[in-house]
């Protein structure tokens, strides 16, 4: 399976400064990474599937690829970049609606704050009315676990399970999901479930969508009075 490793010249090296480029499966010729960087960057993730035993979506594909005596072929896409727009160049294509199935981990530099995003978005990033909260209530933060154009039922069981909490959480009528400050999604907590680790349990609960009186004090609205930009821990409780 193995071959020589890729590499540029220098000569090459020195004119390409900064780019962004694309691996592109030869068996469907679909793009299924998009990065960016100076030097031999484009070459590493061939390099590292077949001499190295890290494992992640875009090296296992790539060794699917040459296991079937196919090839990754690597594009540039722009190049002679200064760093910051090749980070600007990247972001942008990873936005576009048909790169979703991209194995990249991590979505584009500033992909929140300037990103794609709905008309409905830009009015809750920049006209989010206030949440004044006055019932029990448990913030989860799921930034981690959000995609954008979530049904509902999908934000439910991304918020739904498994945190570290405390007896506090027994007091949280309701539960609200957070993404980039602003709340997605209310839910009733109806009751709260066990998961017991090796170190520590993690709860998670059962519930329904809040009634609509219930939601519409709270859903689309900003939550940063409650919530500070950074936070590390994903959990907030308020009035319990």
């Amino acid at each position: 399976m193995k071959k020589l490793k890729s590499k540029f010249s220098a000569s090459v090296i020195e004119s390409l400064g900064y780019y962004v480029y694309l691996l592109v499966d030869s068996r469907e010729g679909e793009i299924f990474y998009v990065g960016k960087g100076k030097a031999n960057r484009v070459f590493s993730h061939v390099n590292d599937a077949l001499y190295s035993e890290y494992e992640s979506d875009k090296l296992d594909q790539i060794r699917e690829i040459h296991d079937e005596g196919q090839k990754v072929v690597p594009l540039i896409l722009r190049h002679g970049l200064t760093e910051e727009e090749a980070i600007l160049v990247e972001s942008v294509v990873l936005d576009l609606p048909m790169m979703d199935s991209l194995k990249n981990k991590a979505a584009g530099h500033d992909s929140w704050e300037r990103g794609l995003k709905s008309v409905d978005e830009i009015k809750h990033l920049y006209d989010a009315e206030e949440a004044i909260i006055d019932d029990p209530v448990l913030i989860i933060n799921i930034n981690a676990l959000y995609r954008r154009f979530m049904e509902p039922e999908e934000i439910y069981e991304a918020t739904k399970a498994s945190w570290v909490l405390g007896p506090r959480r027994n007091k949280a009528k309701y539960v609200i999901a957070s993404y980039r400050g602003v709340a997605r999604e209310v839910f009733e907590v109806h009751s709260w479930h066990e998961y017991k680790g090796p170190k520590r349990s993690r709860w998670g609960f059962e519930g329904t969508f809040a009634a609509e009186e219930i939601s519409s004090k709270y859903k689309n609205k900003s939550l940063k009075k409650y919530r500070k930009r950074g936070a590390q821990n994903p959990l907030k409780y308020v009035n319990c």
